[in-house]
């Protein structure tokens, strides 16, 4: 059967499934992840995800415990915008720059973090700690809290800049 291709209309922007990701304004929004590339430079990519979580736990991108995919052979520089809050708008913030490694059979290593605290609220008796961990082609941050019980939200902003290296 023939199929007829139709110009692609954009009035009013472009939707998916009834909800706007581009607006007539050309602003992007709405997405789940966004990724660039240099058409030029097949090798490499940015990705920018948005992972959360509560108390201590691994945050992960869905709620289901699914984290950052690390591509094998690649080196990566990750920045992390962290913010945690509990009920009493308690706040904690800070930014994580960290050098991940992941070999030819996805061993996904941290080389290095460096972490600058922009905020740190947290009461006396109280811990609120994140880190940034690897897994096998997998990346994210783990929590921890201790001397409360009060509920902790988590939430990183992340940017995943990576390149091919073999």
């Amino acid at each position: 059967m023939a199929t007829t291709l139709e110009k692609f209309d954009s009035t009013g922007g472009f939707s998916i499934d009834k909800t706007i990701v581009v607006d007539e304004d050309r602003n992007a929004k709405d997405f789940n992840t966004l990724e660039v590339k240099n058409k030029n430079y097949s090798d490499s990519s940015s990705t920018t995800y948005i992972l959360r979580g509560l108390n201590t736990s691994t945050l992960d991108l869905d709620g289901l415990g699914t984290q950052i995919t690390i591509e094998s052979n690649t080196i990566n520089f990750i920045t992390g915008h962290v913010v945690a809050v509990n009920a009493a708008g308690t706040v904690y913030a800070a930014k994580f720059e960290t050098s991940v490694f992941c070999d030819s059979v996805g061993a996904t290593t941290v080389h290095s973090s460096f972490q600058t605290v922009i905020k740190d609220a947290v009461p006396v008796g109280e811990t609120w700690d994140i880190q940034p961990v690897g897994a096998t082609n997998r990346f994210s941050y783990t929590t921890i809290r201790s001397g409360t019980t009060s509920t902790i939200k988590w939430i990183v902003k992340t940017e995943v800049v990576s390149i091919d290296w073999a």
